[in-house]
């Protein structure tokens, strides 16, 4: 049902580094870059993940009980990629853990302070 997710960045550099790192992990690599902003994918059609200099110029903010959730494969991905987040200078808002029953998941702000959400759903 989701086509793509967009974040904003004041810096677009600093946050593709981040972002190619983190989202290579998830088989991610860029599809699509432009002078304001850059969009990730596994493939081409699928959803997708972005970033953008706003367009109306003014800064980037981050939105007040907005967060995306990132797919993980196992619980095991989502502990290597909580890592990875804190390692390329993300901060922690939540460590990897149970939530409820067959939910695992961790939690983490990105470079501009966008909360994201890493998680395994056992079925």
């Amino acid at each position: 049902m989701i086509g793509y997710t967009s974040l904003g960045t004041d810096d677009l550099v600093r946050s593709e580094r981040f972002y190619d790192a983190f989202l290579s992990e998830l088989g991610a690599h860029q599809i699509m870059k432009m002078n304001d902003f850059i969009v990730w994918a596994p493939h081409e059609g699928g959803p997708a993940f972005s970033i953008h200099i706003p367009e109306n110029g003014q800064a980037a903010t981050i939105g007040n009980g907005v967060m995306i959730a990132l797919s993980a494969s196992s619980p095991t991905q989502v502990d290597l990629l909580h890592a990875k987040a804190l390692e390329l200078g993300g901060t922690d808002e939540g460590q990897p853990g149970y939530r409820a029953d067959g939910f695992y998941a961790a939690y983490f702000r990105d470079l501009d302070g966008n909360k994201l959400n890493i998680h395994h759903l056992e079925s």
